[in-house]
């Protein structure tokens, strides 16, 4: 099949991926002026990176509330990662809930701008947790 993968990625690894796909469909969708999904995607994008971390420590939910709770726990009360990301993911469930399931949920631009920061950060961030945790894990 033309560009598949000659490797395998970690679970964790395909989930930051896909997050970065994500804030880039956002961004493409915003500068259509459509804030509602793209609040959304940038809320999946946040979410695919929590569940990137918790799958690195061995840990998986079904749920979007168990995933973001036990992120909190785990990253964020430890301060194993800025406890800013908890926040900017809980917005982020609260901005997407608006946008997915009302007519009018008022996000605009700068909304969009504000997640776009805070998931692009939260995405740096985790790709050097994750580094650091695979080095530690190698020696």
């Amino acid at each position: 099949m033309c560009g598949e993968r000659q490797y395998r990625l970690t679970a964790s690894k395909a989930l930051i991926e896909k997050a970065a796909r994500f804030i880039r469909s956002a961004q493409i969708l915003a500068a259509d002026g459509d804030f509602d999904s793209a609040a959304s995607r940038l809320y999946y994008a946040m979410f695919y990176i929590a569940e990137a971390l918790l799958e690195e420590i061995g840990l998986s939910f079904s749920s979007h509330k168990a995933v973001i709770s036990t992120f909190g726990q785990q990253f964020a009360k430890t301060r194993e990662m800025e406890p800013r990301f908890h926040q900017a993911l809980l917005g982020a469930f609260s901005q997407r809930q608006l946008g997915d399931y009302t007519t009018d949920a008022g996000l605009g631009q700068s909304d969009i701008e504000d997640l776009l920061t805070e998931a692009q950060d939260f995405l740096s961030a985790g790709r050097d947790w994750l580094a650091r945790h695979e080095q530690a894990r190698s020696e």
